[in-house]
């Protein structure tokens, strides 16, 4: 299996089109494909996958945070993402990755062994070591709004108007973490579709997402085969990706800025017509 360069880079350069984050879980229990890439082989062939799908960035879970999900340990944790980052990152070591974890220790290590961004669903908030963690290490961050904890969150939500307590929320999340010496322009914020939503919340951010951008902060979105698609269309999980991708196109249209999924190559297609169609005749060659 050989290389493969990304397109991307660290920096996140802005583009017309967003940036594709490739979803891959080391886990035993992630609602939709937990177990499948536990061993080095899986690991590297989805790599490999999502890298010549068009993925510009890899994202890499070892905890599920689906609902109602268990706690692991910290070392559980890391015994399941270092092998697989260390793995990807000699076989492909250019392209970015990002370690979702809200555990500072898990984060420091993932870092060492070639990860270069965090994700952290509770936004700095569950590990009072982790903006030192993401400070040191300079790494872009990815701060999530979530009501309550993977645990509790889908018990009953409650908002007063969800956009703007989001938008609260994240504001102030964006200026805890710049008080600590964090770079604003290395903060990417997402909303947390599915993280203490309502059906009824999440369509209502995915038709509001251009009010996130006043944040002054990159946009992601992670929708990817929720449960949201399958309360509206009766669709089991395995079969969302068409779906998926048709939310990414509007995601892409609405000016989202990095979208994770876990099929890149439906995603990217999706995402090509609908920004030919937003550009009126730009680039559209095969």
């Amino acid at each position: 299996m050989s290389a493969a360069p990304s397109t991307a880079g660290d920096s996140f350069a802005l583009s017309a089109l967003p940036q594709l984050m490739g979803i891959l879980n080391v886990t035993p229990d992630s609602f939709s494909d937990g177990g499948k890439f536990t061993s080095e082989h899986d690991i590297l062939s989805q790599t490999e996958k999502l890298i010549r799908d068009g993925a510009d960035i890899l994202d890499i879970g070892g905890e599920s945070t689906r609902p109602f999900a268990p706690q692991i340990s910290v070392d559980e944790e890391i015994s399941r993402v270092i092998p697989a980052i260390t793995a990807i990152r000699r076989v492909f070591p250019d392209i970015p990755i990002s370690i979702d974890t809200t555990k500072a220790e898990v984060a420091r290590r993932a870092l060492a062994a070639g990860a270069t961004i965090v994700n952290d669903i509770s936004a700095l908030r569950f590990d009072p070591s982790m903006s030192k963690v993401v400070l040191t290490a300079g790494s872009p961050v990815i701060l999530m709004h979530m009501q309550g904890s993977p645990g509790n969150m889908q018990n009953n939500p409650i908002y007063d108007d969800v956009i703007r307590d989001i938008k609260t929320f994240l504001s102030a999340r964006i200026n805890q973490a710049v008080s600590l010496g964090i770079d604003r322009k290395k903060i990417i914020i997402d909303p947390g579709i599915g993280f203490g939503k309502t059906l009824e919340h999440n369509l209502v951010i995915l038709n509001r997402l251009n009010e996130f951008q006043d944040l002054g902060c990159r946009l992601l979105v992670g929708h990817s085969r929720k449960s949201f698609i399958g309360k509206i269309l009766g669709s089991d999980v395995t079969d969302r990706d068409v779906p998926t991708a048709v939310i990414s196109a509007l995601c892409a249209m609405k000016g989202v800025d990095i979208i994770r999924v876990h099929d890149i190559e439906t995603t990217a297609q999706a995402i090509k017509l609908a920004m030919a169609i937003k550009t009126t005749g730009g680039n559209i060659s095969a």
